[in-house]
């Protein structure tokens, strides 16, 4: 018997209006292995595909308007996110624990088949237990997710992040873009292309990957397969 053909992609991605989710919209509207893409955002997008799909749903902490819209979906994509500059803690995990997790337990609840790729950060606390509070709401986030009842989930915590020429939503990249050959040849293991971030989940939903947190070398490595 040959080999079973890999199931394509309809996936829904969050933070499109973002820098990271409008490089993973990118090259999902892109790829071959992706044959629908929906995206929920609070603001439009500003992006038209045959493939695409737009939700514009101003609370994200209240699904049920829009949630029969959201089965029916084998990945997604969270790449929704905040700073925690000026946050206090119980802000800081109400935006990004609860509202990261309330999301994945209604996708979950939805579709049994689902892989969802979160995108954390490089220095996440999987204790959550360090002395640093953004590292510690990651890490509590990351560690939750892992036991909801998806197929798989994977989180990605990518360091620096070199968008691709031409996206709108690049916010601080243009005053350190400077700095980005210098990081290259210092700290290899901290920078990566947002290019790379997005195939690396579009590989982790599409064929697997043997770890459920991926690091800088993890992402460029799924990236190339």
């Amino acid at each position: 018997m040959g080999k079973q053909a890999t199931p394509l992609l309809r996936v829904i991605i969050t933070g499109a209006t973002g820098m990271v989710g409008e490089g993973v919209l990118h090259e999902c509207l892109k790829h071959g292995a992706v044959e629908e893409v929906m995206v929920i955002n609070r603001r439009p997008c500003g992006i038209s595909n045959p493939k695409l799909k737009e939700i514009i749903h101003p609370d994200f902490n209240e699904l049920s308007p829009v949630k029969d819209q959201l089965a029916g979906y084998n990945a997604c994509f969270f790449c929704l996110g905040v700073s925690s500059l000026g946050m206090k803690e119980a802000q800081y995990h109400r935006i990004t624990y609860d509202l990261t997790t309330d999301f994945a337990i209604t996708l979950a609840s939805l579709n049994a088949d689902m892989t969802f790729c979160y995108v954390s950060g490089a220095g996440t606390d999987s204790t959550e237990k360090g002395r640093v509070m953004w590292a510690r709401v990651k890490g509590k986030t990351e560690n939750d997710l892992m036991k909801l009842d998806f197929k798989k989930a994977y989180n990605f915590r990518p360091g620096f992040l070199e968008p691709a020429t031409g996206m709108k939503n690049v916010k601080y990249y243009k005053y350190i873009s400077w700095l980005m050959p210098i990081i290259r040849k210092v700290a290899p293991d901290y920078i990566s292309t947002l290019q790379e971030l997005a195939l690396a989940m579009i590989n982790a939903a599409a064929m697997g990957y043997e770890k459920n947190i991926l690091e800088v070398p993890d992402i460029k490595k799924l990236a190339k397969r």
